[in-house]
């Protein structure tokens, strides 16, 4: 799956749910990287995580994700977590 700022692959497996997060640097400072990865991390323990039932989950961030705002990933994970309680159905 595809958001404007994600790219998702998705396996599903039996046991506790993992999620993977891919944060390139494209041309922005170690800064900007690691609050991208800590609002990333901290909206995936919080929406995500609690919802998935079993499967390993690969989230990859584009360029675009460094301008987004807490509010907007969110959102975009919130798209993902529709996505994925489709998928396992």
């Amino acid at each position: 799956m595809q958001t404007p700022t994600l790219d998702v692959r998705f396996a599903s497996t039996q046991g506790t749910p993992r999620i993977g997060l891919i944060v390139p640097k494209h041309k922005h400072s170690v800064v900007d990287r690691n609050r991208l990865r800590r609002r990333l991390r901290e909206i995936i323990r919080l929406e995500l995580l609690p919802s998935v039932e079993g499967g390993d989950a690969l989230i990859r961030a584009k360029s675009e994700a460094y301008e987004l705002s807490f509010a907007g990933l969110r959102t975009e994970i919130g798209s993902i977590k529709t996505w994925l309680t489709t998928v396992e159905l």
